[in-house]
C-alpha cells in the first residue's frame, strides 16, 4: 500500500463521520462565502465606466432637501463641466406593491446620456422618450421582471410626493451597472407638483479626471454662504456614503463570520482527535516500526487537509455556481443587483480550509508525539 492509499484509507475508515464531517466544512464554508459576498456587496457598490468622471451635487443639510433649479446654469458654466443634468428620486410603487424592486428618478432626458453615457438605447427609442412627456425608459432588468415594452403603461403611487405618475415606457436600456432604475420627464414631475423650481439632486460629468477635484471644490465654493448650500463629491464616495450608513450590519456580518469560523474549527478539532484516538495502537505500531514524529504527523495533517479541502471544493465551489446562476435582484428584493463570488472571497474560504487543515491537526499530532509504542500498545482500538 502507498502512504497516500494509507491516508486515504485512514481518512474513509468510519465513512459516515468523515462524511458528516466533510458536508459540515462544506456547510461552514458555503455560509462563510455567502456572508462575504454580502459584505462586499456593502463595501464595493458595482462601478461603471464613467464612475471615475461623474460628480454627485446633494443638498448639504440632507440628501431629501431639495435644491434651487436656477443653480444648473451656475454649474454649467464651471470649466471642465461637460454635461449637468437634475436627478430626483420619486420613489412609487409599482402595482400596489410594498417595496417595489426598481428606483425611479425624474431628470432632464436631453443631458442625462451626456451624464450616464453607457447606458445603451437605440436612438430611436431614445428620440421617442424626449418627445413624449410622460414617457420613460426603463432598465433592462426591470423589463425582463415585469415583462415591460415599449408602449405599456407604467403607473407608479407616489409615496414621498403627493401625487401620481401614469408612464409609458417608451424605451429600455442596458448596459449599466445597474440595470433596474427608470427615467422620466423632470418636467412632468414639476407639473404634478405645481412647479416648485426644485430638483433633488444635481449629477455633473467632468470632460477628464484632472478636472474633478477642481470642480468639486469650484461647485462647493459656488454655493456656499447660500440659502442650499451642496456637498459635492464624486460619484465614489456618494456611493460609500450610503454604505456608511449601513456599518452595524456590517460588523454584524463580520462577527457572524468570526463564529462560523471558531464552530467550524471546533467541529473539525473533535473529527480528527476522535479518528486518531480510534487508531493509537496503528500509530505505535508505525513507531516501533520505524516512524519518526514528523512523519505520524505529516500523516495527521494530509488526512486533515484531505477532509478540509473535500469540504472546500463543495462549499465555496457550490457558492461560486450558485451565484454565477441566480437572480440576484429577485433574491434579494432589488437590494443587490448582483451576487458575486471574487476571487479574494475563494481565497479568503482557501485560507480558512487550510488553516482548519493545520489546527485541527496539532492535539492529536502532540498526543501522538508523547504517546509511547508501549502506551499505544494497550489502547484498543
Amino acid at each position: 500500500m502507498t502512504l497516500s492509499g494509507f491516508v486515504i484509507k485512514n481518512a474513509f475508515r468510519n465513512k459516515r463521520r468523515a462524511a458528516l464531517s466533510v458536508l459540515s466544512v462544506a456547510a461552514s464554508l458555503f455560509l462563510l462565502v455567502a456572508l462575504q459576498v454580502v459584505l462586499n456587496e456593502f463595501s464595493n457598490p458595482p462601478e461603471d465606466v464613467g464612475t471615475a468622471l461623474r460628480i454627485a451635487v446633494r443638498n448639504k443639510v440632507s440628501i431629501a432637501s431639495p435644491l434651487p433649479v436656477r443653480q444648473r446654469a451656475l454649474i454649467e458654466k464651471i470649466p471642465g463641466v461637460e454635461a449637468v443634468t437634475p436627478l430626483t428620486f420619486f420613489g412609487g410603487n409599482y402595482k400596489g406593491e410594498d417595496n417595489t424592486f426598481f428606483a425611479q428618478f425624474a431628470t432632464d432626458p436631453d443631458a442625462l446620456m451626456g451624464v450616464f453615457g453607457e447606458a445603451l438605447i437605440s436612438p430611436d427609442r431614445l428620440d421617442a422618450w424626449k418627445k413624449d412627456r410622460t414617457g420613460a425608459i426603463i432598465g433592462l432588468d426591470t423589463a425582463k421582471r415585469y415583462n415591460l415594452k415599449p408602449g405599456d403603461r407604467l403607473p407608479l403611487v407616489g409615496q414621498y410626493y403627493p401625487v401620481d405618475l401614469d408612464l409609458t415606457v417608451t424605451g429600455i436600456y442596458e448596459g449599466t451597472s445597474d440595470d433596474r432604475n427608470v427615467w422620466f420627464h423632470q418636467k412632468y414631475l414639476d407639473e404634478l407638483l405645481g412647479d416648485p423650481g426644485t430638483v433633488g439632486m444635481w449629477w455633473v460629468k467632468a470632460r477628464s479626471a484632472d478636472d474633478v477635484p477642481r470642480i468639486i471644490d469650484q461647485v462647493n465654493a459656488a454655493f456656499a454662504n447660500t440659502s442650499a448650500e451642496v456637498v459635492a463629491e464624486t460619484e465614489r464616495a456618494f456611493q460609500m456614503g450610503f454604505v456608511s450608513m449601513w456599518a452595524n450590519i456590517k460588523v454584524l456580518i463580520s462577527s457572524i463570520c468570526s463564529v462560523v469560523v471558531f464552530a467550524l474549527l471546533l467541529v473539525t478539532a473533535s473529527t480528527m482527535s476522535m479518528a486518531v484516538r480510534e487508531r493509537m495502537r496503528e500509530l505505535a505500531v508505525l513507531k516501533a516500526l520505524g516512524f519518526r514524529r514528523h512523519e505520524l504527523f505529516a500523516f495527521i495533517l494530509a488526512e486533515s487537509f484531505g477532509l478540509s479541502a473535500v469540504g472546500l471544493l463543495l462549499g465555496a465551489g457550490g457558492a461560486w455556481l450558485i451565484s454565477a446562476n441566480i437572480d440576484a435582484p429577485t433574491l434579494t428584493g432589488g437590494l443587490f443587483p448582483m451576487l458575486t463570488v471574487t476571487p479574494r472571497i475563494l481565497g479568503t474560504a482557501a485560507l480558512v480550509a487550510v488553516l482548519l487543515g493545520i489546527v485541527s491537526s496539532l492535539a492529536p499530532a502532540i498526543s501522538v508525539a508523547r504517546m509511547s509504542v508501549v502506551e499505544g500498545l494497550k489502547t484498543l482500538d
